[in-house]
């Protein structure tokens, strides 16, 4: 059920900054009962919730819609390990992810080795899925490889060789101008000045650029982000020319009300949504619920990570990203698609978090794993005994 402050055993009192969190349900039948639906949609931050208890309720002939998964954990999810994780086990991650139906999976990044070491590889993953790229589930399956580039010196890293290219790149900002000069060591104006260049070069080389914005909800150094900033950055990562703005609420601190105000501000500013796209860390356990505040918004676009791989090396005290798993259980639950073998994709976060020796942050993905018939095992033979 959901709950609030000043919620007792009845009504939901409206949502404000200070009160307390709803929960996500974990069966459909409670997320979307009638009650909970009449009382979310009294209040205006929620009202299109009801959109997704319709769509969960369309006949199964209906076609379903789509929602596009951004897979981050082979880069974003990697990049804070401490331990470098060998080649072959990050293109092992990238292949066996790109058997699960994802269409876009991000790869590595041209960061200096100095600042990011794990990333120190990322050529050589770049060179091999472009001589040796994944079997794919159909031959009409497409799937796209970004890579992150923090400037120039990684744009030309990431097009030094003409027959291997990364599909697109992405380009990161900070809505913090606390966070914009620890983690790149200039204001915020002096960032975006610096990937303008980059933007253009890569759009005259014929590669789509996606642009992230971090810190959206709050930062550890400048605290609460205001959303005219995050609109500010995001007007201006469009002017330049990027496709898609990914919001990073990059320590996890975002609530149901705060991620509400934040993405209606930004189509109040114009932004349009199918521009936007999401990406929460679930360091507060409110990833999905702010999934949920997304999708009622309209947005159709989620970044995340499998197995809950990740982590920010510059913001203290941030988990991983939501996991892959949980998100494509929830959105399959509401009766939308995603394209994803959701099985598989537990199999995978398996692997990984075994390969590389980490708990594995996913709830979903050892639920149905558990839930797999043992094998069967040879009957005794009476003669032998």
């Amino acid at each position: 059920m959901f709950c609030a402050s000043k919620h007792i055993f009845g009504r939901l009192a409206p949502l404000r900054a200070t009160s307390a969190l709803p929960v996500a349900s974990s069966t459909r039948p409670s997320f979307f009962s009638p009650r909970n639906l009449r009382i979310l949609s009294q209040s205006r931050q929620f009202a299109s919730v009801k959109d997704l208890y319709y769509q969960a309720q369309k006949p199964a002939s209906s076609p379903a819609e789509h929602v596009k998964i951004v897979e981050v954990g082979p880069r974003d999810g990697l990049q804070n390990e401490k331990v470098i994780v060998p080649l072959a086990t990050k293109l092992g991650l990238i292949e066996r992810l790109s058997s699960t139906g994802l269409r876009v999976i991000e790869a590595g990044s041209f960061v200096a080795p100095k600042w990011v070491p794990q990333m120190a590889d990322s050529s050589s993953i770049l060179a091999h899925l472009s001589k040796h790229p994944p079997q794919l589930p159909t031959a009409a399956h497409k799937i796209s490889y970004p890579f992150l580039v923090p400037n120039t010196k990684g744009l030309d890293a990431a097009l030094a060789n003409p027959t291997a290219r990364p599909s697109e790149i992405a380009i990161f900002a900070s809505a913090s101008e606390g966070f914009s000069q620890r983690n790149l060591n200039c204001s915020i104006e002096e960032s975006l000045a610096r990937f303008a260049p980059v933007v253009s070069r890569a759009l005259d080389a014929g590669v789509p650029v996606r642009g992230y914005i971090s810190m959206v909800i709050a930062c550890p150094y400048s605290g609460p982000t205001p959303p005219e900033a995050v609109v500010d950055v995001a007007l201006k990562l469009l002017d330049m020319g990027c496709y898609e703005i990914s919001l990073g609420d990059t320590t996890g601190v975002g609530t149901p009300h705060t991620v509400d105000v934040l993405i209606k501000a930004l189509l109040a500013a114009g932004v349009p949504v199918e521009k936007l796209a999401c990406h929460f860390h679930d360091t507060y356990g409110q990833a999905i619920v702010n999934c949920m505040v997304g999708l009622a918004n309209g947005v159709r676009v989620f970044d995340s990570s499998v197995a809950g791989l990740g982590g920010c090396p510059y913001a203290k005290g941030a988990t991983g990203n939501v996991s892959t798993e949980d998100l494509v259980y929830f959105i399959h639950s509401v009766g939308m698609d995603t394209g994803v073998d959701l099985q598989r994709l537990a199999e995978v976060g398996a692997w990984i978090s075994d390969s590389i020796g980490r708990k594995n942050n996913s709830k979903v993905g050892p639920a149905l794993l558990a839930k797999r018939p043992e094998p069967a095992t040879k009957a005794e033979d009476p003669a032998s005994s």
